[in-house]
């Protein structure tokens, strides 16, 4: 659906119904979640959700696309450190686990194998080609970027809202998130990066 020139009150009712859209999602996925509780939160109504979005399954769209533009936006990647982009979104998770939540309900309802979004709507294009460099120039493992990159992040999501062995909260110890930092650094180095001991050296 085409983008309509906004009024500074519109953009404000726009991102309202996407705040309050992303939260209901994530609760609730897409043929769970309610057009009346995203209305009711936004403090509009229907005719301006359909109007800016044309429907629930447009209005997620928009959702799943944010939420993907804000990770790439606050944890870019570092091909010359993926350990530390790991931890970087490991604390994203738990700073944002209705992030994850989305994701999820998108493979769940939309997608269950492949990629979650069509290619011409990927955003993975940049992350590519830094690992591909980062490649080239030998301090990162041999294999498809796209792997490399799947395997860094399945590892940063091993204690995310979704896991089925145990959900980090922000609200445990920080000397559990500090410990878990580690491991998931000091793994990934091993994983992906060339002569990690160098890489990575004890206490970096």
């Amino acid at each position: 659906m085409a983008e309509k020139q906004l009024t500074a009150r519109g953009a404000a009712t726009r991102q309202r119904i996407v705040d309050a859209a992303a939260d209901e999602f994530s609760a609730h996925g897409i043929a769970g979640a309610r057009v009346e509780r995203i209305v009711a939160a936004a403090r509009t109504n229907k005719a301006q959700l359909y109007g800016y979005f044309g429907s629930k399954e447009g209005l997620f769209d928009a959702v799943f696309r944010a939420s993907l533009e804000r990770i790439l936006d606050v944890v870019p990647i570092e091909a010359s450190d993926l350990p530390g982009w790991a931890v970087r979104l490991y604390d994203e998770y738990l700073r944002r686990p209705d992030l994850i939540r989305l994701a999820t309900w998108a493979r769940l309802e939309r997608r269950p194998t492949g990629h979650l979004v069509d290619d011409a709507d990927r955003l993975d294009g940049r992350k590519l080609r830094f690992i591909a460099d980062a490649q080239a120039n030998g301090t990162v493992v041999p294999g498809d970027p796209f792997d490399i990159m799947a395997l860094v992040i399945g590892m940063s999501m091993a204690w995310s809202p979704v896991s089925n062995v145990y959900a980090a909260s922000s609200d445990e110890p920080v000397a559990i998130h500090e410990a878990r930092r580690e491991l998931l650094r000091t793994c990934v180095a091993r994983a992906v990066v060339i002569d990690a001991a160098v890489q990575h050296p004890s206490g970096a």
